[in-house]
C-alpha cells in the first residue's frame, strides 16, 4: 500500500512540474492564454508559489486586464516586500489602470504608483526599469499633481550611471517631450553609437523622420543600420 502511495505522490509531483514547465514554455512562445491554463493548474496545487502568481500577473498585463494584474502583483509584493521587481510591476499595472480610468479615479492612484516605483529604486540601486518608469511618470503627469522635469532628470542621471545607453535614451525622451529636438538628436545619437540596437535605431530614425523632418538623414541612418 505504501508503494502505491509513493507512486501516486511521485506522479502528482511530476504532473505539477509538468504544468509549470509547460506554462513557462508557452509563455516564452507568447502563447499567453494557453500558458495561463497550466499556471492555473499549478497554482491550484501550490497556491503560494510566487513565480506562478507573477506569471499570471504578466499574462493579465499582456491581456490588458489591469485589475487582475494588480491583484497578482499586490499579492506577491506583500509576500516578498523586499523584491524590487514586484513593486515595479505593481506600480506599472496600477499606472496603466489609472490611464484607463476617469480623472477622479486616476488621481486616487497616482501616489500609489509613485510610491511603488520609488520603493523599487530604493530596494535595488541598480533597478533600471523602475528608474525608467519614474522618468516617464514625472514627465507625463501634470505639474500640479507632482510632474517635474527636474525629478525626471534625477532618474535619467541615475540611469546614465547604470547604463549609458539607457541614460542617453532617457534624456532624449525628455528632450522630445519638450520639443527640444536638436538636443534629443545629440542624446539619441550617443545612445545609438554605444548600443547600435533596434531600439536606439528606431528612436533616432523616428526623430529624423517625424520630428526634425529630415528624411535624408533618416534614410542614411536606415541604410547604415541595415548593413
Amino acid at each position: 500500500m505504501k508503494y502505491f502511495i509513493f507512486l501516486f505522490l511521485i506522479s502528482a509531483n511530476l504532473f505539477s512540474q509538468s504544468n509549470f514547465e509547460k506554462g513557462e514554455k508557452l509563455f516564452a512562445q507568447k502563447k499567453y492564454n494557453e500558458a495561463k491554463i497550466h499556471f492555473d493548474n499549478y497554482l491550484s496545487q501550490f497556491p503560494l508559489n510566487l513565480k506562478t502568481i507573477e506569471y499570471l500577473g504578466d499574462i493579465a498585463g499582456h491581456n490588458k486586464d489591469w485589475a487582475e494584474a494588480i491583484k497578482c502583483y499586490e499579492k506577491i509584493k506583500q509576500q516578498n516586500p523586499q523584491n524590487a521587481n514586484y513593486h515595479y510591476k505593481y506600480g506599472g499595472a496600477l499606472g496603466m489602470k489609472a490611464k484607463e480610468s476617469n480623472k477622479f479615479a486616476a488621481l486616487g492612484m497616482i501616489d500609489d504608483v509613485e510610491d511603488a516605483f520609488l520603493i523599487a529604486t530604493k530596494l535595488d540601486k541598480k533597478h533600471i526599469e523602475s528608474r525608467w518608469a519614474l522618468v516617464i511618470f514625472y514627465i507625463e503627469i501634470p505639474a500640479i499633481i507632482g510632474g517635474s522635469e527636474t525629478k525626471a532628470q534625477v532618474y535619467a542621471n541615475e540611469l546614465m550611471q547604470l547604463s549609458k545607453v539607457d541614460g542617453y535614451l532617457a534624456k532624449g525622451y525628455i528632450d522630445v517631450y519638450f520639443k527640444r529636438y536638436k538636443n534629443a538628436e545629440i542624446n539619441y545619437k550617443n545612445a545609438h553609437i554605444i548600443g547600435n540596437s533596434k531600439t536606439t535605431f528606431e528612436k533616432l530614425y523616428d526623430l529624423y523622420l517625424n520630428k526634425l523632418k529630415e528624411k535624408a538623414k533618416a534614410n542614411k541612418l536606415k541604410e547604415l543600420f541595415e548593413k
